[in-house]
């Protein structure tokens, strides 16, 4: 999907609404159990009750990985199903190696799987990330100011040139993508440096998540990330995907993302964007 294809269903959705699909046999309605694939039967039912008030959907690789081959299978079931239902996709899979396995992953997400973008560590550098800059169509998401607690402990330190290291990360892997191919990974719970975070990269979208379980606020998100193009894509799992837990699951998933699909509908239309 193209950057001005996403922008269009953007406005055409009236959302930048991202869900993901990080699906735990644990939380799953005990009915679905019974399903010869209860992984893919519980996306689907969230999918067909949710696609169309939202611009994207991320499985996160490692809730898929955990059930080996038949989690692998389930993975690919939901992939193909969501290219039906004219949605942005990523797989949150955190890759990011020497180039030639670089390779190997970018392959495995952005061909045989089809995903239409990919989030990447940086750690490694531009050789590590190039591989899957080199695909048309495709996107990479790289890591750049994480929610976790944890993030302090690189992200934040100040480098020599008086810059934290995440500000670093954005201005020199910048010049490896541009706004077309490149998003950022930046958390909700980080709001209050979304600001200083557009004057690095104005134009590039930025996938946020941390919203509702982790108490981020999409209203100071908008007010400090959102450009002239949205530039958004806010993401909610559990408060949306685990909203019920009975027979009618997917109803109230669909409730939590009817909410803040409205709450964007009204940021856009503020915005002038549509």
């Amino acid at each position: 999907m193209t950057r001005q294809e996403l922008i269009t269903l953007i406005k055409r959705k009236r959302s930048f609404l991202c869900i993901g699909l990080d699906t735990d046999l644990d939380k799953i309605p005990q009915h679905l159990l019974k399903e010869e694939d209860p992984v893919f039967a519980f996306n689907k039912a969230i999918i067909d009750a949710t696609h169309e008030l939202v611009a994207a959907y991320k499985p996160n690789i490692a809730f898929y990985e955990a059930y080996g081959a038949q989690g692998w299978q389930s993975l690919e079931k939901t992939i193909a199903y969501l290219k039906g239902k004219d949605v942005f996709t990523i797989a949150d899979a955190k890759r990011g190696d020497i180039g030639n396995t670089s390779g190997r992953y970018a392959k495995a997400f952005l061909e045989v799987l089809d995903f239409d973008g990919i989030t990447v560590a940086p750690y490694m550098g531009k050789d590590s990330v190039g591989p899957f800059l080199g695909i048309d169509g495709k996107w990479v998401v790289l890591l750049a100011l994480t929610s976790n607690k944890g993030s302090d402990d690189f992200q934040m330190i100040k480098t020599g040139n008086g810059k934290l290291v995440y500000e670093r990360v954005l201005e020199r892997s910048a010049e490896w993508g541009t706004p077309d191919n490149m998003m950022y990974v930046v958390g909700a719970t980080r709001a209050e440096m979304l600001s200083g975070i557009r004057k690095i990269i104005p134009d590039h979208f930025l996938l946020v998540p941390g919203v509702g379980a982790q108490g981020g606020s999409l209203e100071e998100v908008a007010a400090h990330g959102l450009n002239k193009d949205c530039g958004l894509l806010v993401n909610s799992s559990r408060g949306i995907i685990y909203a019920g837990n009975g027979p009618d699951f997917a109803d109230k998933a669909k409730e939590e993302a009817q909410k803040l699909q409205k709450q964007m509908e009204s940021v856009l239309r503020d915005a002038g964007i549509c």
